[in-house]
């Protein structure tokens, strides 16, 4: 009845291995009938009465964690493949880090964990019911395809060396030293950032479009061979992926805005050929 690879229709999510709305390569039919939570995340804010006053005063509200519950059924060919289907959902709904990829119009994805008990029950022989809840801590939902750019110091080329006898004047003309990072998404995203040496003294300026600009200074040098990779949403500075080098870097940490886009330019105390700064994010929505 089931062909392997088969679009179910309507919902369609992935969790981990398991292909929710569609047919497994077991042929055993996944099909999603709800998922809560995917809409919006919960959220923490707080409304002081007014002293003496009518009304009150709103504190800054901050989205909270994501609770997602996928529900529907499950049909195998027979009641050997119907009990492996159920174990691969438990397996699936794991304590780790899971990625759920949700298939929309703009593909988006969430790394979520388990945080209730798997909901499995006989219908009959070759079918089953299934309900997963599992929490995303991060509550944006993200673009599954991973933008990145990469840039070198800037060069200046041009100019006019001395001696010169005026009146004369050639423009100088700075090249390369920037990444423009787009976002498409309704809320916020953060990017991560990594250096390669070598490189004294790096700096990554943040410019937005009113003109205004975050600045994030390392005070050491990143050797030939060494990268430092600066990851804004945990604000964790880590030289060669392990020794953390948090006290070196003075930080206006930057984000990307909605539907705008941030310059972030690349410079140091002196030029070196080898040296590269890469930005990497995901747009992100609600």
């Amino acid at each position: 009845m089931y062909e392997p690879g088969m679009d179910l229709g309507g919902l369609q999510a992935n969790l981990g291995g398991l292909p929710l709305g569609s047919v497994d390569s077991s042929g055993v039919a996944w099909v999603l009938q709800d998922m809560q939570g995917w809409d919006s995340s919960e959220i923490r804010a707080e409304v002081q009465q007014r002293e003496a006053d009518h009304g009150a005063w709103f504190t800054p509200g901050y989205l909270g964690e994501r609770p997602i519950t996928l529900a529907g059924v499950i049909v195998a060919p027979d009641r050997t493949a119907l009990d492996d289907a159920m174990d691969r959902a438990r397996i699936a709904a794991g304590l780790g880090d899971t990625l759920l990829f949700v298939q929309e119009s703009v593909p988006k994805q969430a790394i979520v964990r388990r945080s209730g008990r798997p909901v499995l029950q006989y219908v009959t022989d070759t079918k089953a019911s299934y309900s997963l809840l599992m929490t995303a801590a991060d509550p944006r939902r993200y673009e599954t395809t991973q933008q990145s750019g990469s840039t070198g110091l800037p060069i200046v080329t041009g100019g006019l060396a001395p001696p010169v006898a005026p009146p004369a004047t050639i423009a100088a003309t700075t090249v390369a030293g920037q990444v423009v990072a787009i976002n498409i998404g309704s809320i916020a995203t953060r990017p991560v950032l990594r250096i390669d040496g070598p490189v004294t003294n790096p700096t990554v300026f943040a410019q937005y479009s009113d003109g205004s600009v975050r600045r994030l200074a390392y005070s050491e040098t990143v050797a030939s061979g060494e990268y430092l990779t600066i990851d804004v949403d945990a604000k964790q500075v880590l030289l060669n992926g392990t020794a953390s080098r948090r006290r070196y870097l003075s930080a206006q940490w930057p984000d990307i805005p909605p539907q705008q886009s941030v310059t972030f330019q690349f410079a140091a105390s002196g030029y070196n050929s080898s040296a590269l700064l890469t930005v990497t994010w995901r747009s992100a929505w609600l």
